[in-house]
């Protein structure tokens, strides 16, 4: 049984297109990964699914309820950590749990209860009593997390929630996530990290360009891509159009199944594979031109290759090509607001 549904939702923001008729099942329970890029739209659905904006078509469904017409209902079973962390400095951490119990009309016994039960579990006893001003990032993270978390929502959403935290408190989060996952509360995690959705994530969904590209369980999706993977760079190209050529060369070898060049990792090119004679049908076509082999590996296919299958680019690929799209002028006007 589903918890949640998005269908087709679609947003534009002027003439660029950052919802393009995405559609999500989460079923209850489930610990549901939303992996992709940054601009692939991660952050636009959640935000409708938190009634903080409006699409410009389709329909949002919790629980029953639909999210468009019933904001206020959604909200109570609902928790959003929004990606920017947004904490006042002057109170201290116990402070703001206090407040946000309040904003939930939480009876103030059962708030106290929930708080210092929170406080134990995302392992804050020694700095809840402190100022939000003192607290590191990775402090601010938890205690936003426990924000989330304090009204006890049928259903928590995530944008990005361990971006930029040292390993303790991504550890600690980690943990968290995976009890409450065990303990039956749905969760929507969106990440870009693929070890991180990999690590966690019952099901997952791949999200380019505004749209769901690939869906299921991340081993079920690995399975499906079957073949190998391969790591290739020929120590003679060093730009695009020496790597071009040495694609169309290796395209033709019996076995190869696909092939991408890799711009992040100095144009080594990725190949998806079949059989394990290709690795040595590749060196033999790769001689036979006079490229010397500088590096060459394989493995077995991870969320990456999965991802590379669906769009023919990598996800750092796609993170570089999102990065050069960006407006230096518009992101400063942005950063002022």
């Amino acid at each position: 049984m589903s918890l949640l549904e998005l269908d087709q939702l679609e947003k534009s923001y002027g003439t660029v297109s950052a919802l393009s008729g995405l559609s999500l099942s989460v079923p209850s329970g489930c610990l549901y990964g939303l992996l992709g890029p940054n601009g692939a739209g991660k952050t636009t659905a959640l935000r409708i699914l938190a009634t903080l904006l409006a699409p410009d078509q389709g329909r949002v469904v919790v629980a029953g309820v639909d999210a468009l017409q019933e904001p206020r209902t959604v909200r109570q079973l609902m928790g959003y950590v929004a990606q920017e962390v947004a904490i006042d400095k002057i109170l201290t951490g116990r402070e703001l749990l206090a407040l946000q119990g309040d904003l939930y009309h939480l009876p103030r016994q059962d708030r106290n209860h929930r708080i210092d039960q929170l406080v134990d579990r995302m392992s804050m006893g020694d700095w809840i009593d402190r100022r939000c001003g003192t607290y590191s990032g990775g402090m601010r993270r938890r205690l936003d997390l426990a924000s989330g978390l304090l009204h006890q929502p049928q259903l928590l959403v995530l944008d990005e929630p361990t971006v930029g935290l040292d390993i303790e408190s991504r550890a600690v989060i980690w943990e968290v996530l995976r009890d409450l996952s065990d303990q039956g509360t749905t969760i929507l995690l969106s990440s870009h990290y693929l070890e991180e959705v990999e690590a966690l994530a019952d099901r997952m969904a791949i999200i380019d360009a505004g749209r769901v590209i690939a869906e299921g369980a991340p081993e079920a999706l690995k399975r499906e891509l079957g073949g190998d993977r391969v790591t290739l760079r020929v120590r003679e190209f060093s730009d695009q159009p020496e790597a071009e050529r040495v694609r169309q060369l290796l395209e033709v070898v019996d076995g190869v199944r696909r092939i991408v060049i890799n711009r992040a990792q100095g144009y080594s090119l990725n190949l998806v594979v079949d059989g394990e004679h290709v690795l040595a049908a590749l060196k033999q076509r790769l001689a036979s031109e006079a490229f010397e082999v500088f590096s060459l590996s394989q493995s077995r296919p991870s969320l990456d290759d999965v991802y590379l299958q669906a769009t023919g680019r990598t996800l750092m690929d796609a993170e570089l090509a999102v990065a050069g799209q960006r407006d230096p002028k518009q992101e400063r006007r942005q950063s002022m607001r």
